[in-house]
């Protein structure tokens, strides 16, 4: 019996150790993805700005990027381009 007990105590301290290993790996996954979101929005941006100043309609980078024709606005004053 006092195997049992033993052998069960184990096993839930490895799967705890296990838990907490795979939430770190988790987390530092997120962290990274993260990362990456900020630098394609930026790169995205930069697009943006560089197919406006490119003569590229505003409607059409909407249909592009999918964004809305006031973000398209705000990326373009932010890039330094005067929207339509």
């Amino acid at each position: 019996m006092a195997d049992d007990l033993a052998t069960a105590a184990q096993a839930y301290q490895q799967a705890q150790a296990t838990m907490s290993s795979a939430q770190a790996e988790a987390e530092r996954m997120v962290t990274e993805a993260r990362g990456e979101i900020v630098a394609a929005r930026s790169r995205l941006a930069e697009a943006i700005v560089e197919a406006a100043r490119s003569g590229m309609r505003q409607v059409d980078i909407v249909r592009a990027t999918g964004y809305t024709r006031e973000r398209i606005r705000q990326i373009l004053r932010a890039g330094g381009v005067e929207a339509d």
